[in-house]
């Protein structure tokens, strides 16, 4: 049981704030929602209700002048996540960014140096990590069971139709910082990491495919890793038979997933290689029926704070997942193969994530 109950407060009410707000909730009195904002008003005071919460505020500025919470939740569209991080910080309170945590690597950085001089901090929603699957997979390989990793696919296959994308700040590089490779396939890739560790190069394609958007509707890239492995990496909305799946094969087994927006135990499977079937007794130990949703993530930060440490997925770890994309899109617009570092600060794709220009930019 936690030392203390945390005072969390939500920014931004819309879809995904009700898993941040079921999460508090389930928390076991772990954290108290004790304010909610939104830019409108209403929409706040009727999440308010639905959720018992004490306070609805119609911006961000008055509930952090108002109650200075533990912690942020920021469920804001994705312009909007730098501009809030940089009030919480400034306010000493943590913020809990929803994916992506900002719009470029240069924002990243912003809030990297904000960070260090407040005694508040900024960490990513990244769930995904969080699972049971996940949590066994990066144990059972850093006590070298599985053998080396040797390859890896990572496919992010959603559908996004034209009514999805009517909602104005999607699909622009504005406001939403890029397309599937940015805000839909992000949480597998960002898993795929978590396991693999760090990336090398990395070799892309993007396109605009279908959808009349600025950003791209699909994108794909090889990948290769420090350790020697080597993955693909697909990320799409185009695709009406919809899956998120990833696949590790080790020397020793290959380890899968196949869910869509969430997984348990029950969607991942081990296939020994021969002489390694004590594998299957070893994955299934301790097996779970939780899902890799916000409740697990949640249960990590609040772990964090009671060990007054930086919450998990930080500014630090959260920028390694944002230069993949970063180089993702370079690779794709330049042609050329992207190094690990080699996006510097004054570098076109780190001040946007589309650099020097989509092929299919329209004409002003």
């Amino acid at each position: 049981m936690s030392e203390r109950t945390y005072r969390a407060a939500i920014i931004g009410t819309g879809g995904i704030a009700h898993a941040h707000a079921q999460a508090v909730q389930g928390s076991g009195g772990r954290a108290e929602l004790v304010a909610v904002a939104d830019v409108d008003a209403g929409r706040a005071r009727e999440f308010a209700a639905k959720y018992g919460v004490p306070h609805a505020y119609g911006s961000a500025e008055e509930l952090l002048a108002a109650q200075r919470p533990d912690l942020a939740h920021l469920c804001t569209p994705p312009a909007l996540h730098t501009p809030l991080a940089l009030a919480c910080l400034d306010a000493g309170v943590t913020a809990l960014v929803e994916k992506p945590p900002t719009l470029s690597l240069a924002e990243l950085d912003t809030l990297i140096e904000a960070e260090a001089r407040s005694t508040a901090h900024v960490a990513t929603v990244l769930q995904h990590r969080f699972g049971a699957g996940a949590v066994r997979l990066r144990r059972l390989a850093g006590e070298g069971r599985l053998g080396r990793a040797l390859l890896a696919t990572c496919d992010t296959k959603w559908y996004r139709d034209e009514a999805y994308y009517a909602v104005p700040w999607r699909g622009t590089w504005e406001s939403e910082g890029g397309g599937p490779t940015m805000g839909h396939g992000i949480h597998q890739f960002d898993l795929l990491l978590s396991v693999l560790g760090p990336w090398r190069e990395v070799t892309a394609v993007a396109a605009r495919q279908a959808r009349d958007v600025d950003t791209e509707d699909v994108s794909m890239a090889l990948v290769t890793f420090e350790s020697g492995a080597v993955a693909t990496v697909v990320n799409s909305v185009l695709s009406p038979r919809q899956t998120s799946e990833l696949r590790f094969d080790y020397e020793h087994a290959t380890v899968e997933v196949e869910h869509l927006y969430g997984y348990t135990d029950d969607d991942w499977t081990i296939t020994p290689a021969p002489g390694h079937d004590t594998l299957s007794e070893l994955w299934g130990q301790d097996r779970s029926s939780a899902s890799s949703g916000h409740s697990g993530w949640l249960a990590a930060v609040l772990d964090a704070f009671d060990q007054g440490q930086e919450p998990p997925v930080g500014t630090a770890d959260a920028r390694r997942t944002m230069e993949f994309i970063a180089a993702l899109y370079a690779s794709a617009f330049t042609g050329e193969r992207v190094q690990a570092g080699q996006i510097t600060a004054d570098h076109p794709f780190a001040l946007r994530m589309d650099g020097t220009g989509a092929p299919w930019r329209k004409s002003p």
